[in-house]
């Protein structure tokens, strides 16, 4: 089901040439294009279908630090911040509220797990609260679950995906970016192994510097360069109430259920963990990195199956020519049809935890792409044998939250500016240099 987003209207000219181009008008994207352009670098940001229509308007909403991989808490960290600040700067809403968030458990193996990893993320600065049986229920008043306990990260918040992109890039228009809508970019122009322009489908743009942050279709991009980006699609679904009572101001989640509540005052619902995964040349050709991933209990709730990814889309086989029509062309939006049994069933565990949201239906269901690494954690990272290029994925639903942080340490990659947080944890090469794979540590 195609998710409405704010509408963005196009730079009115095309440019010939820029210092930097974005692929990708996601939350990465937006969010790079945005830093670029308001340290007055020249910028184009380009997006094949609309800003925002893909994953980065199809996610939870949440902005969390709580439960992040630790080598991608200082990008949570920091993204906190400019969340806050975006409404202000850009002079639009992007829904954001630090309004905390809640796990909740019957499960003492994750209070243990919650309380290490407390431990460590406070020595980075991190606030949150490990809750017993009693305050559980208070931060979750309503529920009919017996908690054993929780964890509250008060500084942690929520956001409206369909708002947040848009107002984003057009904050990025206001200090000089170009924003081009339905261009797809078809594959780099290099000069002597170089990054020296892009090939869109409306012509070629002069450029010594490109960020790819193109969510599910990275990988594939990245392929037609000779460029192995690990990645793995996980669609996942989603929906959204009609308009109910408020039993917590902003993110809660349960073993069974996680909740945000919206500004529009219903919810949107999700059953942590599961998605399917569709056999695809893609996920063949990367099944031996994910190895380890699969046999983690955060995979156990996937369904693996034989669908369209194998034939069409960003996980296909295939090779195109720069003068001729893209696979990005063909498929503007990626819209995958919701799960709607695992829909109804998301309603119906709503009901079970919240008897007075019994009344409370359902509005609409949606589905999307999540691209994710190997280990979870964001590849942001120049491309070391193709200079002038860098890249900005797999942020393995974790995307939305740590965009602007990740957005901004792309733009310092591609510029050469310092780091705003170390990018070595981020860098693609651990996935080829013969490391040991890391164990995904959070979802």
């Amino acid at each position: 089901m195609f998710v409405n987003v704010d509408p963005v209207f196009d730079t009115p000219d095309f440019p010939e040439q820029v210092d930097v181009v974005v692929i990708g008008g996601g939350i990465l994207g937006t969010c790079a294009a945005y830093e670029l352009a308001r340290r007055g670098v020249s910028v184009a940001l380009l997006e094949k279908g609309l800003i925002g229509c893909e994953q980065s308007s199809r996610n939870w909403g949440w902005v969390r630090q709580q439960n992040r991989a630790l080598y991608e808490l200082p990008l949570a960290m920091h993204s906190l911040s400019r969340w806050e600040a975006f409404s202000q700067e850009v002079g639009r809403d992007v829904g954001f509220r630090r309004s905390g968030i809640v796990y909740t458990t019957d499960d003492q193996e994750s209070l243990d797990k919650w309380e290490v990893w407390g431990r460590q993320a406070r020595e980075q600065g991190f606030i949150g609260q490990m809750l017993s049986a009693a305050e559980a229920h208070e931060r979750a008043p309503g529920t009919t679950s017996r908690w054993l306990g929780g964890v509250w990260s008060p500084t942690d918040g929520r956001a409206e995906p369909a708002m947040a992109c848009p107002a984003i890039a057009q904050g990025a228009q206001a200090h000089g970016a170009h924003v081009h809508q339905n261009c797809a970019v078809r594959g780099l122009d290099l000069t002597a192994g170089r990054v020296s322009g892009v090939w869109t489908e409306r012509g070629r743009i002069r450029t010594s510097n490109v960020i790819c942050a193109g969510g599910a279709w990275s990988s594939r991009f990245c392929r037609r360069h000779g460029v192995d980006l690990p990645a793995a699609n996980i669609m996942g679904t989603a929906i959204q109430t009609t308009a109910a009572p408020e039993v917590t101001p902003g993110c809660l989640t349960t073993p069974r259920l996680a909740l945000r509540r919206r500004l529009d005052g219903s919810y949107t619902l999700a059953m942590p963990g599961l998605g399917r995964v569709e056999i695809s040349p893609q996920g063949l050709r990367y099944a031996t990195r994910f190895y380890s991933a699969y046999r983690s209990k955060l995979a156990k709730k996937l369904q693996i199956r034989l669908g369209r990814s194998f034939f069409s889309g960003p996980e296909a086989a295939g090779r195109w020519e720069f003068d001729q029509v893209s696979p990005f062309e063909r498929q503007r939006i990626l819209d995958p049809m919701p799960d709607m049994a695992l829909a109804r069933a998301t309603l119906a565990a709503l009901h079970a935890e919240y008897p007075a949201l019994k009344h409370v239906h359902l509005a609409r269901a949606w589905a999307g792409m999540i691209d994710t690494t190997p280990d979870l954690v964001p590849v942001i990272s120049p491309i070391d044998a193709i200079p002038g290029f860098t890249v900005a994925s797999g942020c393995s639903g974790h995307g939305f939250g740590i965009g602007p942080a990740a957005g901004q340490l792309a733009a310092d990659i591609a510029t050469g500016a310092t780091p705003m947080v170390d990018p070595a944890p981020y860098h693609l090469s651990r996935f080829s240099d013969g490391s040991r794979i890391r164990q995904p540590e959070m979802m």
